[in-house]
């Protein structure tokens, strides 16, 4: 009867430990500042800025 507990409250932990998932926005952590992309790719600051996005052409 001990055994049968012990391997039901493994099983209990085990499940908890599983279902414990870390969702990761890689978005956030890859992006660079609009100055560096300017930088890196040319062209204005605006292009690559997330707030001057209404103002693209082509959109």
């Amino acid at each position: 009867m001990k055994n049968l507990i012990k391997i039901t409250g493994v099983l209990i932990v085990m499940v908890m430990l599983s279902s414990c998932v870390v969702h990761d926005n890689g978005a956030r952590g890859n992006t660079i500042p609009p100055g560096q992309a300017k930088k890196v790719f040319g062209g204005s600051a605006k292009d690559y800025a997330p707030g001057q996005v209404k103002k693209r052409s082509g959109y």
